[in-house]
């Protein structure tokens, strides 16, 4: 199930766009690829580009980079993924998001994927 609600990207990355917040996790299927997430490390970076590596997120059996979806300010991290990452496996589309940032160029929005689009890169 892919939430209709939010845009995406290659990397596996959901976005929420809330006027010039968005809201940052990993998908449903991202998470199912990697399995039983066991640690999360988001940089401290304030300012980060789109396409940047904003943190890392460790599995049981592997270690990937986070990409940043869109250029901006991360004001706030996730503070319940320090003690339960797995936060990340139960509700990647909720309690599992990493972060949020203040939008600095809205335009890149237009160059996220669509739910279609995100659904037909992984099926």
């Amino acid at each position: 199930m892919i939430p209709s609600d939010l845009k995406y990207t290659k990397e596996h990355e959901w976005v929420k766009i809330e006027g010039n917040i968005a809201i940052v996790g990993i998908t449903h299927f991202a998470q199912d690829q990697l399995g039983d997430i066991v640690y999360v490390d988001i940089s401290h970076n304030q300012t980060v580009k789109k396409d940047d590596v904003f943190g890392t997120i460790e599995a049981v059996k592997t270690v990937s980079d986070l990409f940043m979806p869109l250029s901006g300010t991360i004001f706030e991290i996730n503070p319940f993924l320090d003690k339960n990452p797995e936060l990340v496996n139960t509700d990647p589309y909720g309690d599992g998001w990493m972060v949020m940032i203040e939008i600095d160029d809205p335009t890149e929005i237009d160059k996220l994927l669509t739910p279609e689009e995100y659904d037909n890169l992984i099926n």
